[in-house]
């Protein structure tokens, strides 16, 4: 993923789907311990719903 489209899924995570700053910093400490795709591991550790994960899945596809 390219850096501006980085920043852009950081920016519909946190405006779109409202998910807090804490709970992305959370979710990319443990990526580096677990490498993986940062919207599973915000699944995994219970920091987005199921709709959620969905969503960016959908928001992904897009770019």
């Amino acid at each position: 993923m390219s850096p501006s489209t980085y920043s852009r899924f950081i920016s519909f995570l946190q405006e779109d789907l409202a998910i807090s700053t804490a709970s992305i910093a959370v979710a990319l400490r443990r990526r580096e311990q677990d490498p993986g795709p940062l919207p599973m591991i915000l699944w995994q550790y219970g920091l987005i719903t199921i709709e959620q994960l969905e969503k960016i899945y959908d928001w992904l596809e897009t770019v």
